[in-house]
């Protein structure tokens, strides 16, 4: 496993047209298995999911997001494709639809980036446009 930094932003557009962002930068971990890049960090309390451990699978063709302890669930990202999950809550349990609009990764030996526009459902209501950007780089280097 390699430690890295990771850098994450999101924005968040409602049904008034509200925009709501946040951003944070957090120490995690990636490892290659088969093909496929991991990427496992800590939530954070800016988040609002401390206590929470997030998986982000890379493949060629598409992003998996998977959370787990304090909320559970796993978000596809697949272009021009709808996946739909179980959204675990200490509240409940609901159902959150991903639309994927645009799915661009660019991921090298020491780094790289993610960007993804999508739309948000939750138990079948449309809730907000949203983007999603991850920086990652090894620790101590310089770049992306």
């Amino acid at each position: 496993m390699t430690n890295v930094v990771i850098t994450i932003a999101g924005t968040q557009r409602d049904a008034d047209g509200e925009m709501d962002s946040i951003e944070m930068m957090t120490a995690g971990r990636w490892y290659d298995k088969n093909g496929v890049r991991y990427i496992i960090y800590e939530d954070t309390e800016i988040s609002g999911l401390e206590g929470t451990k997030t998986m982000l699978k890379l493949e060629a063709d598409q992003v998996s997001l998977l959370r787990m302890g304090k909320v559970e669930y796993r978000q596809e990202f697949r272009l021009g494709q709808k996946s739909v999950s179980p959204y675990a809550t200490p509240y409940g349990i609901m159902q959150m639809g991903i639309e994927t609009r645009q799915l661009d990764l660019n991921m090298e030996e020491t780094g790289g980036t993610i960007y993804i526009v999508y739309d948000l459902e939750i138990n079948g209501q449309w809730q907000s446009a949203n983007t999603l950007s991850v920086k990652v780089r090894e620790e101590n280097k310089r770049g992306y």
